[in-house]
């Protein structure tokens, strides 16, 4: 097993947090999108339980999920109620279009497009964790490394998935200190 460090690891010392409001402010300092980065820390937090370390993988309706997969699927009622959802379907049923992809049966498109709509809701939010994971590490309350199987390959993942482990300062902070 190969373990990748982080490349954004925080040269910092950890914060120190009092409370919610303090580590609502540290996340605010770092962060383009301090909501969602909080949200992310939150579930990454509830997904630790009495630890304090989630990944590479997830129990999820009978299945192992990777965590990032699973932190999108929490969150996708959040991109659901945005009115870019609707831009996205007409700009999937317009490439299914153009592409020969849509079935003509409608129930049968209806499921195809909400496939692809699913699909790219999903790598474009496994980006968006990535981000927010970064702005937490930046932020010293949360490390990240990657394990998995490590073969050549161009692409950085190469089979490896990743590993959170959140603060005890930011745990204490949620209220979720064991």
């Amino acid at each position: 097993m190969f373990q990748q460090l982080d490349l954004f690891h925080s040269r910092e010392t950890a914060p120190k947090l009092s409370d919610l409001p303090d580590l609502i402010e540290q996340i605010s300092r770092v962060s383009r999108r301090p909501r969602y980065a909080f949200l992310v820390l939150n579930l990454i937090s509830k997904a630790a339980g009495h630890g304090n370390s989630v990944g590479p993988y997830v129990r999820h309706e009978g299945a192992l999920v990777p965590v990032r997969d699973w932190l999108c699927q929490a969150l996708i009622p959040l991109a659901q109620r945005d009115g870019r959802r609707r831009a996205l379907i007409g700009a999937v049923r317009a490439d299914l279009i153009a592409s020969g992809q849509l079935p003509g049966d409608p129930d049968a498109a209806r499921r195809r497009i909400e496939e692809e709509v699913r699909a790219r809701i999903l790598r474009s939010g496994r980006t968006s964790i990535s981000r927010a994971a970064s702005d937490l590490v930046r932020a010293g309350l949360l490390r990240r490394h990657y394990q998995g199987i490590r073969v050549d390959h161009q692409n950085r993942g190469a089979q490896r998935e990743a590993v959170y482990t959140i603060t005890s300062e930011a745990k204490r902070a949620l209220g979720r200190a064991h």
